[in-house]
């Protein structure tokens, strides 16, 4: 059942315009001169945005700042009105977007539990039942009788994710704003957000944390000035948003008219992130093999030569360094000729997160330096929560460059 509909949502911002607070704003808008008032910009945050979301989904959106997803989650919230479109909403709708929007300043944390749930349309008694619950999430009862204006920012979004997430929306609908929170604290809303996900309700969640849209999300929206760039599967959405920003795919070629890296003796045609099919990847899952192909032609049979692949994350680690040493070709040179050389990395075995690939041909003796590619191409490492992998049901973040499964054993030495 579909439970939000967006159909041709727009939304257009006037700039520089009065507020007319005051009397002095009124007569200044009065005196001025037609035109002037006529000149206004304008900006359109959102453009004709269509989609459905279906009961149960939890969906992701993307994109840089000033893409349109904060615009997007007030209109759904019913925060401010669409300039065109409409939106179709079915059941309580609980938000989670500017710190303290919601609660009214004056009244103590307690008072604003009930506030926000006559709001959401609850009962007291409905409230009651989840008070204890819902204090216990915020980890705030020291401060419950307090107004929350003596708040800090941190205490205000725990106070208030625990109160969306707790009575019971149909939807619920959480921005960016998780980032206030402490690091034990973003791995609890995560985990019960998955949670609510799993109970049926319909959750919206906006993050620059590709890692955390990826372990919650089956459906991801990109926003791009104000219009959906694409809509479908998490690890593809997610794939195409980071190779825009980074500028580098999962394939990349140097044609035969192309000035192709290399020298004399040898020059680079082809790098390719391979799934375990042989198919051009830029998403691959953590469970799954995948391989990482160089296509080159040696020009002279002079040399050496062994090609090596550098692996870094995106913080700019390097994760390892790899030379095929056991072909044939290690100890003789290799006759004129197109190669191509495939190296695998298991299954299980890197983090999540993204990965780019340096590529190079050397011979070692003496040294020399055919060719090298700096960040030829980029891949992304998809984790999920669904026990398999060495993640196992934790939701929250799990560092490390390497996340093999390893075996354990546990023995009792008294019972």
């Amino acid at each position: 059942m579909t439970v939000i509909k967006v159909d041709n949502v727009s939304k257009v911002y006037k700039l520089g315009g009065p507020s007319h607070n005051s009397l002095r704003d009124a007569l200044a808008s009065f005196v001025r001169s037609p035109l002037s008032r006529g000149a206004r910009e304008s900006i359109d945050a959102l453009k004709s945005v269509s989609f459905d979301v279906s009961e149960g989904e939890t969906l992701g959106i993307i994109g840089n700042n000033g893409a349109g997803k904060s615009t997007l989650l007030k209109i759904l919230s019913r925060i401010t009105k669409p300039s065109a479109g409409e939106i179709e909403l079915r059941g309580r709708v609980g938000s989670l977007l500017e710190v303290g929007t919601g609660f009214h300043s004056e009244l103590s944390g307690r008072e604003n539990i009930f506030l926000n749930g006559a709001i959401l349309g609850m009962k007291r008694a409905e409230i009651e039942q989840k008070f204890d619950e819902i204090v216990a999430f915020s980890e705030i009862g020291k401060f419950l009788d307090t107004a929350v204006k003596h708040y800090s920012s941190g205490m205000y979004m725990r106070l208030a994710f625990a109160v969306a997430a707790h009575l019971e929306p149909e939807i619920l609908i959480v921005d960016e704003v998780l980032a206030v929170g402490d690091m034990a604290f973003q791995k609890k809303c995560l985990r019960k957000m998955r949670d609510i996900g799993e109970t049926g309700r319909t959750v919206l969640f906006v993050s620059h944390d590709m890692q955390s849209i990826g372990r919650l999300c089956s459906r991801v929206i990109w926003l791009k000035d104000g219009e959906i760039v694409l809509d479908g599967e998490t690890n593809e959405v997610i794939s195409a948003y980071r190779t825009e920003q980074s500028e580098t795919g999962s394939e990349r070629i140097w044609s035969e008219g192309s000035k192709r890296p290399g020298n004399d003796l040898a020059k680079l045609s082809a790098v390719r992130v391979l799934d375990k099919n042989g198919v051009p990847a830029s998403a691959i899952d953590i469970r799954e093999p995948l391989f990482i192909e160089m296509e080159y032609e040696i020009l002279s049979g002079e040399k050496v030569v062994v090609p090596n692949i550098h692996l870094y994350n995106d913080f700019g680690v390097c994760v390892f360094v790899s030379h095929d040493w056991q072909s044939e070709w290690r100890t003789k040179p290799r006759p004129r000729g197109t190669y191509v050389s495939r190296m695998k990395i298991p299954g299980n075995f890197l983090a999540e997160g993204a990965f780019l690939v340096t590529v190079a041909a050397s011979t070692y003796t003496p040294m020399e330096v055919h060719f090298v590619v700096r960040d030829a191409v980029l891949f992304h490492v998809v984790d999920s929560i669904d026990g398999e992998t060495a993640r196992g049901d934790y939701a929250g973040v799990l560092p490390g460059i390497v996340r093999p499964i390893l075996e354990w054993e546990t023995e009792i030495l008294n019972s």
